[in-house]
């Protein structure tokens, strides 16, 4: 494993146990206590991110035995920062509902009379319309941390059909040191055999003449 990524993980676990602890307390705290603790938060998750996005870039840059093992271990670094987001959107939301429900009470103790039916209305579809984009957004996180695995495996499915392209290049190479092996063979082989034929012919020939000679003098004398 990487020696950078180990150092961003460190850090990364750090802040986020950090960050866990904050949340804690700013969930029990009030006023400008919790705005307070609330900041230091927000400010660490900046820092969490920045460490995410640089594990991200040394994980794709390894080899993909490696970073495959290191982009899911990242993707439950992602997570985690997620619901620590979470968290910090439910205090502030929590912090948020608070002060308008005393802002309604105040105004309900002036003139209960000037909340209507209407409001309550367009109130409760705003909250509805909330409810459907939150939705939206968790299918889309959803949908986008299919991708990435989608891409990861395409990725090693495209190293191995090179590394079988390779193997098959290599093998080529080899038939055709063999084929011009035999073709050399084969080439002195005829040469050998035509030699061989002009060496018989010859010696039929001197054969032919020798016994023509002979009956020549035996006819003669």
């Amino acid at each position: 494993m990487s020696q950078v990524f180990e150092g961003y993980e460190r850090q990364y676990c750090e802040i986020s146990a950090n960050l866990t602890n904050k949340c804690s307390s700013a969930s029990i705290l009030d006023g400008e206590q919790k705005k307070q603790k609330v900041s230091e938060v927000k400010a660490g998750l900046d820092d969490a991110e920045a460490l995410i996005r640089k594990m991200d870039l040394e994980a794709r840059s390894l080899p993909p035995n490696v970073k495959a093992t290191l982009l899911a271990k990242l993707r439950e670094y992602k997570s985690d920062l997620n619901n620590l987001k979470t968290e910090v959107k439910r205090i502030t939301s929590a912090n948020a509902n608070q002060a308008a429900r005393d802002e309604l009470l105040e105004s309900g103790m002036a003139d209960a009379n000037m909340v209507s039916a209407d409001q309550r209305q367009r109130l409760m579809m705003s909250t509805e319309r909330l409810n459907q984009s939150s939705g939206r957004i968790k299918q889309s996180r959803k949908t986008m941390l299919e991708t990435e695995d989608l891409g990861v495996s395409i990725l090693q499915d495209l190293h191995q059909q090179r590394q079988s392209l390779l193997h098959a290049h290599d093998n080529l190479h080899g038939v055709d040191d063999n084929i011009s092996r035999s073709k050399k063979i084969l080439t002195t082989m005829s040469r050998r055999m035509s030699r061989n034929k002009w060496i018989i012919g010859s010696i039929i020939a001197v054969l032919v003449l020798a016994i023509l000679l002979v009956l020549y003098f035996k006819l003669a004398h």
